[in-house]
């Protein structure tokens, strides 16, 4: 009797282990793939583009860091030079400091002696130049921000046609699945595309900011170096 009554326990609990739902996760690798060629075509640009964005981010951060790195005494110096009319020592100063300040005084030195509105710009060349170097590439950074989000858009409309295709050609019996594998190639595509639009949009701002700040610091030094040079003697 203890057997039997053993037996109905366990025919009674089974059903309920078999009936417990079983949670599914997903992988990011499992999502991509999941959206088919197409999805992992796009997924795989947008890959590319986002390391193509990161790689500039640090390479011009690391380079305007340095370009802003300017010694507090170097505009002292040059004005002790200069007022002693030591230009040669002056101009051996500038090509020791590896800086955009720098090369800006190093070109308003080489022009002593010249009116001043040549000298002023001559530095402004010379500016202009300097800033086109700090900016080197930074607009490839404005330009993934804006397609990338464009990019995963056009996977949203491939992923919607996929599923639209198969809606129309199901004869009436809709397979689930790859209904789905068009509509995870709209989100994954989506979701990628604002996500590398983003962190590009936001490097660009980032540096843009820190560009403005060593632009800034190259005309007050300019101007300080012009003053110098306008003073009575």
């Amino acid at each position: 009797m203890i057997s039997t009554l053993i037996q109905d326990t366990a025919q009674t609990v089974d059903p309920l282990v078999e009936g417990e739902s079983v949670e599914k996760t997903l992988s990011i690798i499992e999502l991509v793939t999941t959206g088919g060629t197409a999805g992992i075509i796009i997924i795989a640009l947008l890959f590319v583009l986002l390391i193509m964005a990161v790689y500039i981010y640090f390479e011009r951060l690391f380079a305007i860091k340095e370009a802003s790195k300017v010694d507090s005494n170097f505009m002292n110096q040059i004005r002790d030079y200069v007022s002693n009319g030591k230009i040669e020592s002056a101009q051996n100063l500038c090509t020791t400091v590896d800086s955009p300040v720098s090369r800006l005084i190093s070109k308003g030195i080489s022009r002593i002696g010249k009116p001043l509105d040549d000298i002023n710009t001559a530095i402004e060349n010379a500016g202009r130049l300097e800033i086109y170097s700090l900016e080197k590439n930074v607009s490839i950074l404005a330009t993934i921000s804006g397609a990338a989000p464009m990019i995963g858009f056009l996977g949203t409309v491939i992923g919607m046609i996929l599923s639209i295709f198969e809606i129309a050609n199901s004869g009436g019996s809709i397979d689930i699945k790859t209904l789905a594998d068009g509509l995870y190639t709209a989100m994954t595509t989506t979701v990628g595309g604002l996500i590398v639009g983003i962190v590009a949009y936001i490097a660009y701002n980032h540096l843009v900011v820190k560009t403005d700040k060593v632009v800034y610091q190259m005309e007050a030094n300019s101007l300080e170096f012009l003053d110098l040079l306008n003073e009575p003697s």
